[in-house]
């Protein structure tokens, strides 16, 4: 099975999305579109992290896990947006708030 058909993935990624978006509406002006320049490119460099994780369909939540994929300046980017996106993400976004949070007490896969 291939990364971007695993559900779950999906879902992760859907999840950093909703996190970014949340964080760069309350942030930053964007005009017309939901995302300003910088927050686009985390997304789509968070995106490509959550595809190329070496645990494949097994991937802990990011916070979880042994390997930090991220650039130094992106890790601090999505520290960030977590941060602020995580707490709000409950009101705003309740069924992947609980289900981010239940993948989270998921036991790391063996590599």
């Amino acid at each position: 099975m291939k990364m971007s058909d695993s559900r779950r993935v999906n879902r992760e990624k859907e999840t950093v999305l909703k996190m970014i978006t949340l964080y760069c509406y309350d942030h930053h002006t964007v005009g017309d579109s939901p995302l300003c320049e910088d927050c686009q490119s985390l997304a789509e460099y968070a995106f490509q992290r959550i595809e190329r994780c070496p645990y494949g369909i097994q991937k802990p939540t990011c916070a979880k896990c042994p390997i930090h994929c991220y650039r130094a300046d992106e890790r601090e980017a999505i520290r960030k947006v977590m941060r602020y996106s995580g707490p709000r993400m409950i009101l705003r976004h309740p069924r992947l708030a609980i289900l981010h949070l239940v993948d989270s007490l998921r036991k790391l896969p063996t590599r």
